[in-house]
């Protein structure tokens, strides 16, 4: 597979890049994809049917569960042709370079590669609330690598949820690549103590305790357990309530250098955040005006204003 290091490894459905893989011989191809996050990832296309050897054209395969209450990956009018245990080996087979990705985007309601919600078939109605085979084996073997559907990523805070975790896990790649060391892992933990807080208060406390209690001697072990719950906390959505705590919190390493007026306007600003009459990325532009006028070294080191190229415009429909 090619590569561009300057742009982010991401994993994904390669029908959704316009290839042409489908069972119908058709594509799902996705302008926001190929278009806007083209411009920041480098598209690391896998298709898993085609992968286990199955043909374009080729009849479609759906979840089924079995008489035995077992969900299985089988042709469409034709149950024998069961693909399950192919599809399972075939993600094992792929963990090498999946484990060098900063994240997958997988196809929505897809047997193989849906994320929820697939359709799993039985004698009555079809219920949604099977995982694609393929994909379901990838995240138990890669539990903490950011995942998302396409279909989703029309939600601007699920979106915005995965990209941030996208480029976070590309700074723990950077990290892991530089050596880690305690002292990494701390720095680390530390840029990105505010956007943990935006997310669960429950993981900040814990990730804090576990850098803690991190050693020398015991890092490499600490850090696998780190990153595990740090995307694990990351994949609770940030909510605007939690973001009212940390921009308050942030506003008050500029209490002693803010005058009356500029003190009610960032008050005011955050309150009409509160209440949803402006985006986040209106605290936040207030907040750096602010801080380059008196400047903080933690808040500049800190990624929770800055956690991804402001040409996304995530925060602006947050």
């Amino acid at each position: 597979m090619g590569t561009d290091e300057s742009k982010i490894p991401i994993g994904i459905s390669s029908c959704l890049l316009g290839e042409r893989v489908r069972y119908d011989g058709g594509h799902k191809g996705h302008s926001y994809i190929t278009r806007t996050l083209g411009e920041y990832f480098d598209f690391k296309p896998f298709c898993p049917e085609l992968a286990i050897g199955l043909g374009i054209p080729r009849k479609p395969i759906r979840l089924s569960r079995s008489d035995k209450g077992e969900i299985r990956c089988i042709e469409i009018n034709d149950s024998s042709k069961d693909y399950t245990e192919k599809l399972s080996e075939c993600a094992d087979a792929q963990q090498t370079w999946q484990r060098q990705l900063c994240g997958y985007i997988l196809k929505k309601d897809s047997p193989s590669c849906g994320m929820e919600r697939v359709k799993i078939w039985d004698d009555v109605m079809p219920i949604r609330e099977g995982v694609g085979v393929y994909a379901d084996r990838m995240m138990q073997n890669v539990p903490y690598l950011p995942v998302e559907e396409e279909g989703r990523l029309g939600d601007a805070v699920l979106r915005e949820n995965f990209i941030q975790r996208v480029f976070i896990m590309r700074r723990w790649h950077q990290l892991v690549a530089d050596g880690l060391t305690l002292a990494g892992l701390i720095g680390f933990h530390a840029r990105h103590k505010l956007i943990i807080m935006s997310h669960d208060q429950i993981y900040y406390q814990k990730l804090g305790r576990l850098v803690a209690s991190a050693g020398k001697q015991d890092v490499a072990e600490k850090s696998k357990e780190y990153l595990l719950e740090l995307m694990a906390g990351l994949k609770i959505r940030a909510t605007r309530k939690n973001h009212v705590n940390v921009l308050q919190h942030i506003q008050g390493y500029l209490k002693n250098y803010l005058d009356k007026e500029d003190k009610q306007e960032m008050i005011q600003t955050i309150e009409n955040y509160r209440t949803g009459m402006v985006p986040l990325i209106v605290p936040i532009t207030l907040l750096n005006h602010f801080f380059r006028k008196h400047p903080n070294d933690y808040i500049e080191n800190s990624w929770y204003m800055r956690p991804y190229p402001a040409e996304l415009s995530l925060q602006n429909t947050i």
